[in-house]
């Protein structure tokens, strides 16, 4: 499908993209890009608004055509309900299919172990690379931008992973000029971001723009929550609240959505499209930085289960 040129206000030129049209393109381009050079590629889906927005676009870029690609989601087993619900009812609207990677069956199987603090965002990486191993998955599409964390920064939008799927920064190839090198040896394979030169202003501008649906969780509702460590986690079985943290009902929002046990929730009053893109534009802090706890545990956090495989 190819993206209708709009004019730019105050240029005056019919053909000039809008800074959203742009980004668009790049990742349509990228989305064919890889259906042409790859076998086998995936879309991580989690019902995340970066997944859903990453899945539109790859809609966009072969309709009429359904997607050539089947979807992934690693369930760490704390998810949110509603996210759940959103990405099977999308799944199915669009007759996809996807392939669960169970954190829970790892740890029934006593292949994982719990966490003393409940979270399980670091577990997902050995359920990840087996699914990429077993499926022999030669791209994985990842919802990253670089605007998250500085480890994802300096990621480029094809990055290598080798047998084991490990990330080894010295291994980033260069991509002028929108070429990319998908090349790799039998076992590995190579992650893309298709959108990871997007923001998040960028992300909520173009939701609003394409009307695209989105889990509530995403806009202010009232939720029993509870502090810690400077967030708002909600109340669940995964192991929050303990002796001493207080539930109370507030009026909240999620940024970004991840595990229930380490993705805060934000107060606001944010109900609309409008609201949100209004509330993004005047933060000063990258949704990572301030709602996921699973970031905060190092400074290399990130780039430590980057290097292990995880995205």
């Amino acid at each position: 499908m190819t993206t209708v040129a709009t004019v730019q206000e105050g240029t005056g030129n019919p053909y000039a993209l809008s800074h959203l049209d742009s980004l668009e393109s790049e990742a349509v381009h990228i989305f064919r890009e890889v259906a042409g050079e790859f076998e086998r590629p995936v879309i991580l889906f989690s019902g995340g608004k970066d997944s859903i927005v990453m899945l539109h676009l790859a809609l966009k870029a072969f309709a009429p055509a359904p997607v050539p690609f089947t979807l992934l989601h690693v369930d760490t087993g704390h998810n949110f309900p509603e996210v759940l619900e959103y990405r099977d009812r999308t799944v199915a609207r669009h007759g996809l299919r996807l392939h669960v990677a169970s954190v829970q069956e790892y740890i029934d199987a006593g292949k994982l172990r719990e966490r003393p603090d409940g979270t399980r965002n670091p577990l997902q990486t050995v359920p990840l690379t087996e699914a990429i191993q077993q499926h022999r998955f030669d791209a994985v599409f990842g919802g990253g931008r670089r605007d998250e964390e500085k480890a994802r920064a300096k990621e480029r939008v094809f990055s290598l992973r080798d047998e084991f799927s490990q990330w080894d920064p010295r291994r980033q190839r260069p991509e002028l000029w929108q070429l990319y090198n998908g090349r790799h040896a039998p076992g590995e394979h190579v992650r893309v971001f298709p959108i990871s030169n997007w923001t998040e202003l960028d992300v909520w501008q173009y939701i609003a723009r394409e009307g695209i649906e989105l889990p509530e969780i995403y806009f202010a509702h009232e939720r029993e929550v509870f502090s810690r460590s400077g967030m708002w986690l909600t109340a669940g079985d995964w192991g929050g609240p303990k002796e001493g943290e207080r539930v109370e009902t507030r009026q909240v929002r999620y940024r970004t959505v991840g595990d229930m046990s380490c993705t805060g929730a934000v107060d606001s009053d944010a109900t609309t499209l409008d609201d949100v893109i209004t509330e993004i534009a005047a933060s000063r802090l990258t949704e990572r930085g301030a709602t996921r706890a699973d970031d905060k545990m190092s400074e290399a956090a990130m780039e430590d289960r980057k290097r292990e495989g995880y995205f």
